[in-house]
């Protein structure tokens, strides 16, 4: 297993893009449990800096993410113009609306194994949030914006055409939920309905972890989310596979 300081160079070597100002990658991979706060102080006002301003590199990952998110939306945007010049806006903005959305962000976050570099605090850690599909999305997003503001918008758009490229093949293609891949398939058999049961929920109050076992054919599936809609199907994922189906890629 990597250290955190490995796992952010290798992270570094994967977007294939050496930052002139690394503070800017570390605030990328630094989740906001990480950064202590004073009880009582404004969002983002650090303890020991009454100013509230935070120097660069010390903070958490949430104001890249708002960089991140436009700068995603604006090159995908400019892709898609550029990839179907037939479509109109409604087929455009379908494809866009898919390929910025969270399952497609986390997954090519793991792609690149982000979660070993993202700093969490260790009573977070313990609940397992490192692999929740939120905080590597948001991670991912903070990423892009860290991306621009060190060097600008070619870099950023690099990493996009080459990570999201085999997405924006199928980004036309309808998507059906893993609970509907899973129902379809039961219901082709003549079997019953699989029955979702929550068997547990964990960790902080504001950042619960759900676990949740779905049954059928004598399987099992389990899965873990911070909803329980996303740890539904999760489960429905892991019956799937166990099943022997394959799901579609989010």
């Amino acid at each position: 297993m990597m250290t955190r300081d490995e796992a952010v160079r290798h992270v570094e070597a994967k977007l294939e893009h050496r930052f002139a100002d690394p503070a800017l990658l570390h605030e990328a991979l630094t989740h906001r449990s990480a950064v202590p706060r004073r009880q009582g102080r404004n969002r983002g006002q650090q303890k020991g800096h009454p100013s509230g301003k935070t120097p660069r590199g010390q903070g958490s990952n949430e104001r890249l993410e708002f960089v991140g998110d436009r700068v995603l939306g604006l090159l995908m945007a400019e892709w898609l113009f550029e990839r179907y010049p037939e479509e109109q806006e409604g087929a455009l903005g379908a494809r866009h609306a898919h390929l910025v959305s969270r399952p497609v962000l986390a997954r090519i976050a793991e792609g690149i194994e982000l979660s070993e570099a993202i700093q969490i605090a260790q009573h977070e850690e313990s609940a397992g949030i490192r692999v929740l599909a939120s905080v590597l999305a948001d991670a991912m997003e903070a990423l892009l914006g860290a991306l621009y503001l060190d060097a600008g918008l070619d870099p950023a758009r690099h990493v996009v055409r080459r990570f999201w490229d085999r997405d924006i093949e199928k980004s036309g293609q309808p998507h059906k939920e893993p609970k509907t891949l899973l129902q379809e398939f039961l219901l082709g058999r003549g079997e019953a309905l699989p029955h979702y049961e929550l068997t547990a929920a964990d960790g902080p109050s504001h950042a619960p972890i759900f676990r949740v076992e779905v049954r059928a054919l004598g399987q099992v599936g389990v899965g873990r989310a911070g909803s329980k809609r996303l740890a539904e199907s999760a489960a429905a994922t892991d019956l799937l596979k166990k099943m022997g189906q394959e799901t579609e890629r989010a």
